[in-house]
Order: structure tokens, then C-alpha cells, then sequence
């Protein structure tokens, strides 16, 4: 079903409101702009399913009123990027939500898992790529194209049955509950300009002071952008900003040497230099931390090798992605802070590996290798 009329719209939503579950997608473009444009959402029920064209309809607040509806539960797969696009173009925050490929990594699937390979293992559907590339701002759709968009959300509420049954009878519906929480915490989709110098390709090469240069231009950058809603990587590149930085130009002439800059317009190029000056004088104290951390001794390596051997040999005896459990800076930060570490905070995860990775650490457990395989002593 495609819609493009508000009637219909109210009509759908009414109907999926009496729903216990519904699969939500999106399909945006966000090449060309800094705020991605939401093009498509399917939703899909038991019964039904629709293809919904915000391009056409002005007024989508039935369909607000649905994703935000507490009482019924809203299926993803991999819904970090499509909770993003609903909460710019719609401003509401999904909730809540139930994530697939999140599931299937505490059952036993690896932690990535495409829709595609998901559908086929637990439908047996293989489904048509032939539109991955599509350009969904285009109108007309035609009848292939919705289709592929609307097999997106038809198989998901079938799959969010057999997902939660098993995870209620493996018991582990109380370790899923948390973390589909954070996916819909409102924090996650606040932009802070301030904060833009995290995401700087290599920043870890970076003095403080030089951080410092980064935390400004950064955040104009991202302003810029913003305002202008175009790609960051048009108003200035990563690349130029890591040179700036290392460069601290205080002219706009010298700002063009560097490769990639020369293009700059005079206001843009000027707006730089201001950013770039508030960087230098800012008070040493005021200046970033490094973001790189210190490389673990020779003998850390050594027990992160081990801790890490351990974790392998939980996640595979039950049946759960070994990096959903702990990734290997986790497993750092037990080392060295294990009381505030990530694996002692959540408790599922301290009860599944945590509290064996006390007795490795205290010498009370030990790894041997029997039949080529490494086991717990």
C-alpha cells in the first residue's frame, strides 16, 4: 500500500494503533545535505503493510502520534540511523523500540547481521537487492521499488514473535530491556558543536593546544554546516582541519596554502582564522584532553590476551556475539578501573563474564588448551 494522501495516512495509523507491535523503516538521502531528508517510512503489521511518503504529506502527525504511542512496540533492524532521521524530520523520539539485529546478536548471530541474512534465516526468504542504490526523492515510485521498500518491515513482526520467545525461554529478555532503552535515550540525538572535534578523523595525533584549535574550528564547521544544510566535508574538510590545526594559520592567505582550502571563500576563510585564534587563546588549562589513550604495557597486553580468550569461550558456550558482551576496551577498563568499568556496571554482563573475569585477575581461574581448543580450569 502507498500512500500519499492524509486521509489515508489517519486511516493507516488508526488501524495499527490497535496493534501490540509494528515494524517501522525509513529510506533518506543525506548526501547533499547536512540534515538527512527523509524520503520513505514503511510500516508493516501482522496483516498489513504501507509505504508512507512524507514528500507528499504535510501534516504527519497520526503517524507522530503511533511511533511515540507507549503501548505499542516499535521493530527495527539496525534503527540507530532511522531513529536519527524520524527525530529530525519528525521531532519525536521512537519509543519504545525493538532492534533485530541487536536480538539476534543475544541469540547467537554475529553482531552485524544484515536484514537480508536475517529474513533468510528466519523466514527462509531470499530478498531482491536490486534497489539498495535507489534514489528515493524521485517521484514516481513505480511498483518494484515499493515493493523493496515495503519487504523491509513485512517480515518484521513475525520475526519479533520468534525472537522474543526464544530470548524469554534462554531468560534473557531482562538483558535486552536495558540496552534497547539506551538506543532511544534523548541525548543521543543532540548535536552539541562544541563536542564536534570528538568525531575528527585522526585527532588523536593532536596536541592539546592543537585540540584546542580543533574544539573551535570543529565547532564552527559544524554551525556552518548546520546552517546552510550542506555535508561538514563541504564547508571544510577532516583533512584541512587536521592540518589547520597542526598549522595554526592566523591569516587567511596562509589558511589557503593548505591542499583543499584554496577554494575558500573570503567570509568562510576569515570565520576560520577567528576560530582557529580563539583556539590559541584559550587558557592552557581550558584546553582538551588527548583523546588517544596510553598503549597497555607488555605484560597488560599479555592478560587483555587472556581476558579475552575467556570472553570468547563465554560467548560461544552461550550462544552470544562476543562483542555485543565486551569489546577489547572493556576489557582495558576492567584492568584498570574494574569497579566502574562498563562490565560491572551492567549487571548481565557482570554475571555472565565479569565475575569470571574477577577470578582470572585474582589468579582464582586459568585457562589450558585440551583437544586444540582453550578451556576454563
Amino acid at each position: 500500500m502507498y500512500i500519499s494522501d492524509p486521509n489515508e495516512l489517519a486511516s493507516f495509523c488508526e488501524m495499527a494503533s490497535k496493534e501490540q507491535v509494528v515494524a517501522v523503516d525509513t529510506e533518506f538521502l543525506r548526501e547533499r545535505t547536512y540534515y538527512p531528508r527523509l524520503c520513505l517510512i514503511q510500516l508493516g503489521t501482522a496483516g498489513a503493510s504501507a509505504a508512507i511518503d512524507p514528500l507528499a504529506i504535510r501534516d504527519l502527525s497520526p503517524l507522530v502520534d503511533l511511533l511515540t504511542n507507549r503501548g505499542i512496540v516499535k521493530v527495527f533492524h539496525a534503527c540507530t540511523q532511522d531513529l536519527e532521521v524520524i527525530q529530525a524530520a519528525l521531532g519525536c523520539v521512537v519509543a519504545p523500540v525493538f532492534d533485530t539485529q541487536l536480538a539476534a546478536a543475544f541469540l547467537g548471530q554475529r553482531q552485524q547481521l544484515g536484514y537480508g541474512a536475517l529474513v533468510e534465516a528466519y523466514c527462509g526468504v531470499r530478498l531482491p537487492k536490486a534497489e539498495s542504490l535507489t534514489d528515493w526523492s524521485r517521484r514516481p515510485l513505480d511498483k518494484e521499488q515499493l515493493q523493496y521498500a515495503e519487504d523491509d518491515v513485512r517480515y518484521l513482526p513475525g520475526i519479533y514473535q520468534t525472537m522474543t520467545d526464544a530470548l524469554r525461554r534462554s531468560r534473557r529478555e531482562g538483558w535486552l530491556g536495558p540496552e534497547m532503552a539506551q538506543l532511544t535515550d534523548p541525548s543521543r540525538f543532540t548535536r552539541s558543536p562544541d563536542q564536534a572535534y570528538l568525531h575528527l578523523k585522526r585527532a588523536n595525533s593532536l596536541t592539546r593546544r592543537q585540540l584546542s584549535i580543533a574544539r573551535e574550528l570543529c565547532a564552527w564547521r559544524e554551525r556552518t554546516a548546520a546552517q546552510r544544510d550542506i555535508p561538514k566535508k563541504w564547508v571544510l574538510s577532516d583533512e584541512v582541519v587536521l592540518e589547520a590545526c597542526k598549522r595554526a594559520p592566523r591569516a587567511a592567505e596562509r589558511l589557503r596554502r593548505i591542499r583543499g582550502a584554496e577554494q575558500m571563500g573570503e567570509r568562510d576563510a576569515q570565520e576560520a582564522i577567528a576560530a582557529i585564534r580563539r583556539g590559541l587563546d584559550c587558557e592552557p588549562a581550558l584546553y582538551p584532553e588527548r583523546l588517544n589513550h596510553e598503549r597497555p604495557s607488555g605484560e597488560t597486553e599479555g592478560v587483555l590476551d587472556l581476558m579475552y580468550a575467556l570472553l570468547r569461550i563465554v560467548a560461544e558456550k552461550n550462544g552470544i556475539a562476543a562483542q555485543l558482551i565486551a569489546t577489547k576496551d572493556d576489557l582495558l577498563e576492567f584492568v584498570t578501573l574494574r569497579s566502574a568499568s562498563r562490565l560491572a556496571r551492567s549487571a548481565w554482563r557482570y554475571e555472565l563474564v565479569g565475575r569470571q573475569l574477577d577470578g582470572l585477575l585474582d589468579g582464582q581461574i586459568g585457562l589450558t588448551v585440551k583437544d586444540g581448543r582453550i578451556e576454563l580450569l
